[in-house]
């Protein structure tokens, strides 16, 4: 059988430096609002808690609505890769007009419920009306933020990540200025908005990327966002990828819930320090992303073309590059270990609680590389139940007894960075077992 092309480190590159850039954004508001908000003069440590439970309940909605992102880049890429784009001329505008509706119906509704959800995460006081405060303006940014990740799966697809890079850098550009200005104010022109200040500038930026992606879309791709019946016949695959998807970024955040839970139940001081914790890792994981997501969409197009060979050699070539990325991660936050925490607050207590426990994230880092070049492969190849399992297992056989034990010998940070550990070891062993055994034996059957 002809071999064909390897798929070479220079296309790799200009597929993941792009989406690199472009998968930093939504973290990067993040971060953003943690370090400003950090360092306020008025209850630093308070607001920085409160972005902290805020940003996770709202990082869990948007990855478990944004997962509609893989499944559209998954099919689109498949069809690209077969040259049958024409048959799913309408299911990108199908599937968007859907997402939008639900993420309108969930804003509305966790507005109802919104107080009962931040009691469970153990907020009380200053932190739990501060955390109130902040949700109700940044949600506001829900259906944006879901409709730019939709037109992102859109251009992945279609094997492209320039134009997302490019709508993340304004947005974050924006969003970085305005949270300066709005949190801090300036004098005899803009008042100090504090925390809501934060809030109203990552929304503002939201909706600025959002108007990005719906121009480039009409211009730099073939679909259309006209809705139009009957429905594709691939709506329902997409929907069940979808349903998948949902469950297993459901499991990821029940791991993330019991996190900040039981770290807020430690004290003010140790979900502040968790909460910048987190924000480091959830941007690290997004930047090693950036390789990870090549394999979200070359797979697809491999698969579509049978080519299990070279297939096989993206995932060790990926592998390799998310490595070093960590690793590079790693060495250079060991250097300037102590003035990264800086960055983010200057309470002592918050700072000696986060410089206990940050060697554990960076520590973790290569685990992570893998775990997400393989979570990247099986979202190309459209293996949701796959996916779905793996995070079933890792977060109730893994994740949840570590945290308890933990806690039960006051562990408290330790027990819950020890977790999220085992967390993405078991992650990274069961899908690189599954993949090799899956499409490395598809390698050899078609080489035979």
């Amino acid at each position: 059988m002809h071999s064909k092309p390897k798929v070479t480190f220079k296309q790799i590159n200009k597929l993941a430096l792009p989406a690199l850039i472009a998968g930093i954004a939504e973290p990067l508001l993040s971060i953003t609002d943690t370090a400003i908000v950090g360092n306020m003069d008025i209850n630093a440590t308070e607001a920085l808690a409160a972005v902290g439970i805020a940003g996770s309940f709202l990082s869990a909605l948007f990855w478990i609505l944004a997962q509609t992102r893989s499944a559209i880049s998954a099919i689109i890429a498949q069809y690209l890769g077969a040259d049958k784009l024409d048959e799913i001329k309408t299911l990108p505008s199908q599937i968007i007009v859907i997402n939008i509706v639900l993420s309108f119906l969930l804003y509305v509704i966790t507005l109802f419920f919104i107080e009962g959800i931040f009691k469970l995460y153990n907020a009380e006081g200053l932190i739990f009306n501060y955390a109130i405060e902040y949700y109700k303006i940044r949600a506001i940014g829900l259906p944006l933020t879901l409709f730019v990740f939709s037109v992102f799966g859109v251009f992945r697809g279609l094997q492209n990540t320039y134009w997302p890079m490019i709508i993340s850098i304004v947005g974050a550009s924006i969003n970085i200025v305005l949270d300066y200005i709005l949190v801090f104010g300036i004098e005899g022109i803009i008042p100090a908005y504090h925390i809501q200040g934060a809030a109203y500038a990552s929304v503002i930026a939201q909706l600025i990327m959002a108007m990005m992606a719906l121009f480039l879309m009409l211009k730099k791709t073939p679909f259309s966002l006209r809705f139009t019946l009957p429905f594709n016949r691939e709506i329902k695959r997409l929907l069940m990828l979808s349903l998948n998807l949902f469950i297993r970024a459901f499991a990821l955040n029940i791991a993330l819930y019991f996190a900040n839970a039981y770290a807020t139940k430690y004290g003010n001081n140790y979900i502040a320090a968790q909460t910048i914790a987190f924000q480091i890792w959830l941007f690290f994981a997004f930047f090693i992303d950036g390789y990870a997501s090549v394999g979200n969409i070359v797979s697809g197009r491999l698969l579509g073309e049978k080519d299990y060979k070279n297939l096989w050699n993206l995932s060790l070539d990926l592998s390799k590059y998310a490595m070093v990325i960590a690793l590079v991660l790693l060495t250079l936050c060991f250097i300037f270990y102590k003035p990264i925490g800086d960055i983010f607050s200057d309470e002592r207590s918050v700072l000696n609680a986060f410089y206990g426990i940050f060697w554990i994230v960076l520590l973790m880092q290569p685990l992570n590389a893998i775990a997400f070049v393989f979570d990247g492969l099986f979202k190309g190849l459209a293996e949701a139940v796959i996916l779905r399992n793996t995070l079933l297992v890792a977060t109730f056989l893994g994740f949840i007894p570590v945290l308890l034990i933990g806690d039960y010998f006051g562990f408290k940070l330790y027990a819950v960075w020890i977790a999220f550990t085992v967390w993405m070891f078991l992650r990274m062993i069961i899908l690189v077992i599954i993949f090799r055994k899956k499409y490395l034996t598809a390698d050899l059957q078609v080489s035979n």
